[in-house]
């Protein structure tokens, strides 16, 4: 080889190298954590760290005679919706359990349990009797009448729940593998609120089993905005992380009963649909058994991962720009959950020494983590429009997030109350960044021509959710250790 192409190699390699150490998924690990402090409802503890909130919601509850302060706002408006946070819950507990030492490496280890904790003293407070469960706060065609910031918000504050005569399995069975989940997160470090999350879990489960149906039924006023799809799934999740918690075998027959309907191939992983987690979970705890009654759930888990790595026999679209493509209404909380199944299953794998074996051919781990770091990285801002899709990290990220407390000046710097039509008139149809940095929060992202819209009112790329930066939260870990 000649000294020129010697040096053009060696050239291409600095460049490889300088791209590749370019993200700092530290930094990245931090300001997603931060996220959920800028989501916190209730009153806010001396250790807050995102300064620019403030108190909210004090009387949540107040008036049904049941304190119910606490717990995430989901998104960028006012509303507690319990279904769409017991998935954030399940997804940092995930991450809690499965990269702990990752998280404790970066010092994050703390702030994700105590960004966990935060959602299931919220769930106790919210499960006060066995067979009854307080499913959401606010209501959401009231609340997006109203572009108000959640400190001096004007908004009924309605409470809904499930009970024996207004079940919802979907609702009670997420809410107990949250508690589940978390059950697992604090038994090291915190054994006394472990096994009270664990009795919360227990005995949620054993409703949801017991009073079937979608809790869409009993709280009609969710449908809009957190539908439901079916009930069985949410039980199938909350058995599998409860027999992890327990290593009870009433949970492990529950599931053997439910492998002939265990949801097949599944299209996606939201917080809607949890087969998929499920699945992932069961291969990485069963690794190595081949029971036929084990191996549908690991057929099924198999061939999404297939299908998101472009080897398999119905391939999930891909965007020129390379990011994983479900849809154009926050398209991104599906690419963060597959990053957390691929990763997991991906860490089973090289620990058991093993392959996956797609209908395209043999796909080895680090195969499946260079994909997830693919992603993430496209996220992070290695894509076509050189925007990091998580807001405050790098240069150049969405600065109108639709988001009422971020767009509206922090009532730190003015106490002065912002009305409802006030909010729209002086601060959504404000042609100007937000005020506040949302840090961590990740957007909806772009379409599927990799373009994004940066304008308050395109809530369909421009809103974040804590159900996107959740499932992220270990991964970020994985890749800064």
């Amino acid at each position: 080889m000649s000294s020129t192409n010697n040096f053009m190699l060696g050239f291409c390699l600095v460049i490889l190298f300088v791209n590749a150490a370019s993200i700092d998924y530290g930094e990245a690990l931090t300001k997603s954590l931060l996220y959920f402090e800028a989501q916190r409802s209730g009153k806010l503890p001396s250790n807050q760290r995102v300064e620019w909130r403030g108190d909210s919601a004090l009387n949540d509850g107040k008036d049904d005679g049941i304190d119910l302060t606490g717990g995430y706002y989901d998104a960028g408006d006012n509303v507690k919706f319990g279904f769409p946070m017991a998935f954030t819950i399940t997804m940092l507990a995930w991450s809690a359990t499965e990269f702990e030492s990752q998280l404790n490496s970066k010092n994050e280890l703390k702030n994700t349990l105590n960004a966990i904790k935060w959602g299931t003293d919220y769930f106790i407070k919210a499960h006060k009797e066995s067979h009854v469960l307080y499913g959401e706060i606010g209501e959401g065609i009231s609340d997006h009448k109203c572009w108000e910031r959640p400190e001096d918000m004007t908004t009924p504050r309605s409470v809904y729940k499930i009970d024996e005569q207004h079940p919802g399995a979907d609702l009670a069975g997420e809410t107990a593998a949250a508690l589940a989940a978390a059950t697992v997160a604090f038994k090291e470090s915190d054994s006394g609120y472990s096994n009270q999350l664990l009795t919360h879990a227990k005995e949620l489960f054993d409703f949801a089993k017991k009073f079937p149906g979608v809790y869409t039924s009993s709280i009609p006023v969710a449908d809009k905005f957190y539908g439901s799809s079916g009930y069985e799934d949410e039980l199938l999740w909350a058995a599998v992380w409860l027999y992890k918690a327990t290593k009870d075998k009433s949970y492990l027959d529950y599931i053997n009963e439910k492998s002939t309907s265990c949801g097949g191939t599944r299209l996606n992983f939201s917080w809607d649909d949890k087969y998929i987690g499920a699945q992932d979970l069961l291969e990485n705890k069963f690794a190595g058994n081949e029971s036929t009654l084990l191996n549908e759930y690991k057929k099924n888990a198999e061939e999404f991962i297939c299908n998101c790595i472009q080897k398999g026999q119905n391939n999930i679209q891909k965007t020129n720009g390379g990011l994983l493509w479900w849809n154009y209404w926050n398209n991104l909380q599906f690419v963060t959950t597959a990053t957390i199944v691929i990763t997991t299953y991906a860490d089973t794998l090289s620990a058991t020494k093993n392959s996956l074996q797609c209908s395209s051919g043999n796909v080895e781990p680090l195969q499946l983590i260079n994909f997830v770091k693919s992603q993430v990285d496209y996220i992070l801002g290695e894509n076509p429009q050189k925007m990091s899709y998580m807001v405050g990290f790098g240069t150049n990220y969405p600065q109108e997030v639709h988001h009422r407390g971020a767009s509206i000046v922090s009532i730190k710097k003015d106490k002065k109350p912002v009305g409802c039509q006030e909010g729209f008139d002086q601060w959504f149809n404000r042609n100007a960044p937000n005020p506040n940095v949302l840090v961590g929060a990740i957007v909806g992202g772009p379409d599927n021509s990799d373009n994004y819209n940066d304008s308050r009112d395109n809530y369909k790329q421009a809103e974040a959710a804590t159900a996107n930066s959740a499932p992220l939260v270990g991964v970020l870990a994985r890749f800064a250790s």
